[in-house]
């Protein structure tokens, strides 16, 4: 077998392994936080890259990009509604967060349509990284404590959403 075959293998195993272990053990909070410090590395590692590195900062782009489309699909198919029902007076919170999510979709889509060395590029990256950053610091502290004190099958919602964000990331 060659390297590369080896490679793929590997990498296939990995995520296979990675896939499985979503779908069993990882409650709703548990899932949500590991794709926050997972965007806010590659959003550290992006600046990290300096001003030449062109190919390198779109792929790591696009993959910030189908991480935050598929992260704020399954909070709001999944993760807000059930909030919503289960803590009262939360219509406030789950609206700014909804809004927030509109926001970093509107760069999504602009960065989307760009390349690298076009004007606004690193400060739209930039943008939102900031944006984002402020979002989690407001789940993580607010939303989320909340949602552990509710009564919500964190359990059951984390496996509904692994499911889901793996059906929306094979389609990215």
């Amino acid at each position: 077998m060659s390297n590369k075959s080896n490679a793929t293998t590997n990498s296939a195993a990995k995520n296979a392994a990675i896939h499985a272990a979503n779908l069993t053990g990882q409650d709703a909070i548990a899932l949500l936080v590991a794709d926050h410090r997972e965007v806010s590395d590659m959003f550290k590692q992006y600046e990290e890259l300096g001003g030449r590195a062109k190919a390198s900062k779109q792929k790591l782009t696009e993959k910030i990009c189908n991480a935050l489309i598929a992260h704020t699909q399954i909070e709001e198919e999944i993760f807000y509604p059930a909030v919503r029902e289960q803590i009262k007076d939360s219509e406030d919170m789950i609206d700014e967060a909804v809004v927030e999510h509109q926001a970093a979709k509107d760069l999504i889509k602009q960065l989307k349509e760009m390349d690298p060395d076009e004007d606004l590029y690193d400060a739209k990256v930039k943008v939102l990284g900031e944006e984002i950053e402020h979002h989690v610091k407001e789940e993580e502290e607010e939303m989320f404590k909340q949602a552990k004190k509710s009564g919500l099958d964190l359990m059951a919602l984390g496996q509904e959403m692994a499911q889901r964000k793996q059906e929306i990331l094979s389609t990215l």
